[in-house]
C-alpha cells in the first residue's frame, strides 16, 4: 500500500526535533558529578531540589471557551452508526475557528481513527464513550508513528495528533478501544502474525532503511496504539477512563510538556502499557491508576541503531501519586531507551493498593532495562515514598543484560539510582541488579526504607557503589 501523500512534509517537520542537540557539557553538571561519587545523600537532595523549576515549566494547555458539540455535525451516539466523519468535521471547524473544545456528548460514539489539531480539546463527558472501530482498515492511511521505539509508517493510533501544538483528549467519559472485538490480539498471540513484520521493522531500523520507505498497515499485523501524540507541543490528558486498547496506552513520543492527570487504565490484552513517555521531555504523570497486563508507566527513546538515529532522549519525567497494579513494572525505564533517559522522578505512588485491586500484581515497583544492543544511557532515576504490598518479584530490579541473547555491542550506562523513604511488605528480595563485566551499574542507593514480608535474598552482580543507609528489612538494619 502506499501511505498517506503528507508523508515527505510530515518527515520534514520533525526533522529539527530528530536531529537532537549537543550541548556543552556545564560547570554545574561536573560539580553533581563529583556529588554523586562523594555523597550520595547529597546528590539526592540536590536532584530532588530541581523537581519545583521542572513542575514549574510543565503548564497544560488553555483553550477558548467555544465548544463544538460532535451531535451538530451529525454524530449519532446509538453504538452503531459510525462517526468519523462527524467528529473529523467538528474538530476541523474548532481548529478553524482558532480552537477550543470539541464535545463528545453522553451516549456510545462509534469512530475510527481520530487526528486532532492544534487548539483543540476533544472533551468526554460524563456519560459520552468513545467506542473505536474494531476494524483495522478503519486505521488507514497509514501515519508516521514510532513502533516499539522504531520509526515506521503504520496504522493510525486510535487518537492521533502529529506536529500540533496545544491539543487535549479531557473529561470523565470513557475512550474504549474495543481491542477485543478487533484481531489485535490475535496478532500478538499466534506469533505468526505480527511476528514477522515485528522482525522486518527491526531489521529496517538496524540497516538504516530510510523512513518514507518502511510501509506497514494493509497487509502487515503491527498493532496501533491507543493515543499517540507525536512532535507535539503543550499536550494535556485528564480524567478519562480508557479501556481495552490494542497496545501502549498513552504514548507521547518527541513530545514537549505533556501532562497526563488522573486517568484511569483499565488494559489487560498482551502489551498494554499504560503511560509510555518515548523521547520526551518535561512531562507530568499524576494522579493516575493503572490496571495494566504490562508497565504501568515505561519511559523510553528509540530502539537500537534507530534509537541513535533520532537521538533524542527522555529527560525531566515526573511521576507523582500514581496507583500501579500490573503485571510487569510500577515505573519503568526502558527497553527501549536508545536516546538516552535522564532525570526521572516518582513519589507517593502505591503498589497493588487494596482499594485498587488490580488484575495483575506488579513484578517489581522499580525496574530499569538496558543492554549493549539498545546502547545509550540512563542517568538519574529517584524514587522516595513509595508504599505497597505482595510484590510478585524484586521491589528494585535493575537489568543491564535485558534480553541478552540479542547480543550487540553498544556501550551502554546505567547509574544513579535512588530509592528512599520507602515501605513495601511482601517481596521475594529487595534488590536484583545486574550489570555487566563492561558496562558497570554504577550508584545504586537506599536510605530510610523499611521492607517487610522479604522472602529472600538480594543478588547483586557487576555493581559499583551499592549503598544502604538506615534500611531494614524484615526488621532488621542492613548497612
Amino acid at each position: 500500500m502506499h501511505p498517506h501523500p503528507s508523508r515527505r512534509s510530515a518527515l520534514r517537520a520533525g526533522g529539527a526535533l530528530a536531529a537532537g542537540t549537543v550541548l556543552p557539557v556545564a560547570a554545574s553538571d561536573v560539580a553533581d558529578a563529583q556529588i554523586r561519587r562523594s555523597d550520595p545523600a547529597a546528590a539526592a537532595r540536590a536532584a530532588w531540589s530541581r523537581l519545583p523549576d521542572i513542575l514549574d515549566r510543565i503548564r497544560p494547555p488553555r483553550f477558548p471557551d467555544r465548544w463544538f458539540d460532535i451531535t451538530q455535525y451529525g454524530a449519532v451516539g446509538d453504538g452503531t452508526t459510525k462517526n468519523t466523519a462527524a467528529i473529523r468535521a467538528a474538530i476541523t471547524a474548532c481548529h478553524r475557528a482558532g480552537g477550543g473544545h470539541v464535545l463528545v456528548p453522553a451516549g456510545r460514539f462509534v469512530t475510527g481513527a481520530i487526528h486532532l489539531r492544534g487548539g483543540v480539546d476533544l472533551h468526554v463527558s460524563e456519560g459520552g464513550i468513545l467506542a473505536f472501530s474494531p476494524d483495522p482498515a478503519d486505521y488507514l492511511p497509514a501515519v508516521l508513528t514510532r513502533w516499539e521505539g522504531t520509526e515506521c509508517w503504520n496504522y493510525s493510533p486510535f487518537v492521533y495528533a502529529h506536529n500540533q501544538r496545544g491539543v487535549a483528549v479531557t473529561g470523565e467519559g470513557i475512550l474504549d478501544g474495543q481491542a477485543r472485538r478487533g484481531p489485535w490480539e490475535s496478532w500478538y498471540r499466534t506469533g505468526t502474525l505480527q511476528g514477522p513484520d515485528q522482525r522486518l521493522l527491526r531489521k529496517m531500523g538496524s540497516e538504516g532503511v530510510p523512513v518514507k520507505d518502511r510501509l506497514f498497515g494493509a497487509g502487515h499485523y503491527l498493532r496501533p496504539k491507543m493515543v499517540q501524540f507525536n512532535r507535539c507541543r503543550d499536550v494535556l490528558i485528564s480524567d478519562l477512563t480508557i479501556v481495552d486498547p490494542p497496545m501502549w496506552t498513552v504514548h507521547p513520543v518527541l513530545c514537549t510538556n505533556v501532562t497526563v492527570r488522573n486517568i484511569t487504565v483499565e488494559s489487560l490484552l498482551h502489551n498494554t502499557d499504560g503511560v509510555d513517555p518515548e523521547a520526551s521531555r518535561l512531562v507530568h504523570i499524576t494522579g493516575c491508576r493503572f490496571n495494566t497486563n504490562d508497565d504501568c508507566v515505561a519511559v523510553k527513546a528509540g530502539r537500537d541503531e534507530d534509537g541513535h538515529r533520532v537521538g533524542v532522549p527522555s529527560e525531566d519525567i515526573v511521576v507523582q501519586d500514581c496507583d500501579f497494579s500490573g503485571r510487569w513494572g510500577g515505573i519503568t525505564v526502558g527497553s527501549e531507551m536508545s536516546g538516552g533517559v535522564r532525570r526521572v522522578f516518582a513519589e507517593d505512588c502505591r503498589i497493588n493498593p487494596p482499594d485498587f485491586p488490580g488484575h495483575y500484581p506488579v513484578k517489581y515497583p522499580v525496574y530499569l532495562k538496558a543492554s549493549k544492543k539498545r546502547g545509550g544511557f540512563v542517568d538519574g532515576v529517584y524514587v522516595r515514598r513509595f508504599s505497597g504490598q505482595a510484590v510478585e518479584r524484586e521491589v528494585l530490579f535493575v537489568n543491564m543484560d535485558y534480553n541478552g541473547g540479542e547480543g550487540g555491542t553498544h556501550p551502554v550506562s546505567v547509574r544513579d539510582i535512588h530509592l528512599s523513604h520507602c515501605r513495601i511488605d511482601g517481596a521475594r528480595a529487595v534488590l536484583r541488579l545486574v550489570g555487566l563485566e563492561t558496562d558497570r551499574l554504577r550508584g545504586v542507593h537506599l536510605a530510610h526504607c523499611d521492607f517487610t514480608g522479604v522472602r529472600g535474598p538480594d543478588a547483586v552482580a557487576f555493581t559499583e557503589g551499592l549503598t544502604r543507609r538506615r534500611v531494614t528489612v524484615n526488621g532488621v538494619e542492613v548497612s
